[in-house]
């Protein structure tokens, strides 16, 4: 089996109890890698993840609670979870989103972890599949159909993100002592979760979903038979041929979704609960 996931947030300053919510995440990961060969984890793991030139992540022989940075503690029991995966012969994948763009190296090494930066085309089973956090995939003229404010919006979004991924003030942060990069960066997450709570932004239809229309013009020029992607916090599979599918993965932290592929090829988007 092969097994796809996205959006936990762990460590969000609005969950309330945030080691049951890892607790919960690693027993789900456990369970899968009884029969998983690929664990796809599609971005947003962490509410927010840093590594800083003051910090290093171990060895992953010598990977435990004790041995981690101060501020890497709280997720002590995800890391070694995910490095017991990987020793167990389970590969792991791990994408970087909008919230975890900042490893430098680090999650690799104390876990085993293959960290993609990138949208990727991969074959399984016979069936190609694109995978990508989802986060700046936007269809060709999509932006200037829509009303001014919107505009506005999501222009300023996409400005914020080549800022996050510049490499000069990615330098200049990881200088930060760590107490106070993650000060800034949790409370930049928490106000980011707090408004999606306030203001929640449902499934827009077929005709104003970004990552639908976006699939829709990636299929025009090579066909994919899953285009698989995490960001939005919506449960959702959708076929848009008649041989192409679109899932959304939901989130690890209010739905529990994440799907599921066969040795067939076959897809199901699945919830841990009722």
């Amino acid at each position: 089996m092969i097994y796809f996931l996205s959006d936990s947030h762990l460590g969000s300053r609005v969950i309330t109890d945030p080691q049951a919510h890892q607790q919960k995440l690693v027993n789900l990961l456990q369970t899968m890698g009884k029969d998983a060969s690929e664990i796809f984890l599609l971005g947003d793991v962490f509410d927010f993840w840093y590594e800083y030139f003051w910090e290093r992540m171990p060895e992953r022989e010598v990977l435990a609670e004790h041995t981690l940075p101060k501020g890497k503690r709280p997720f002590a029991l995800l890391l070694m979870c995910l490095r017991d995966l990987v020793q167990k012969g389970v590969k792991v994948h791990y994408f970087i989103g909008n919230h975890d763009i900042w490893t430098f190296g680090g999650l690799t090494r104390s876990t085993g972890v293959e960290v993609h930066r990138k949208p990727i085309v991969i074959n399984r089973f016979g069936k190609e599949i694109m995978l990508a956090h989802g986060d700046g995939l936007v269809p060709k003229d999509y932006v200037e159909q829509l009303p001014k404010a919107v505009q506005r919006k999501i222009r300023s979004f996409m400005l914020l993100r080549a800022f996050f991924h510049c490499s000069v003030p990615q330098y200049i942060f990881r200088a930060m002592p760590p107490r106070w990069g993650d000060g800034i960066g949790y409370a930049w997450a928490k106000n980011s979760r707090q408004k999606e709570l306030d203001h929640p932004c449902p499934y827009k239809g077929e005709k104003e979903e970004e990552l639908i229309l976006f699939a829709k013009e990636q299929e025009k020029q090579q066909h994919i038979d899953y285009y698989i992607f995490g960001h939005r916090h919506i449960e959702l599979d959708i076929q848009i041929t008649t041989q192409s599918r679109v899932l959304i993965l939901g989130d690890m932290f209010k739905q529990w979704t994440y799907a599921a592929m066969n040795e067939k090829g076959e897809m199901q988007l699945l919830n841990i609960e009722e």
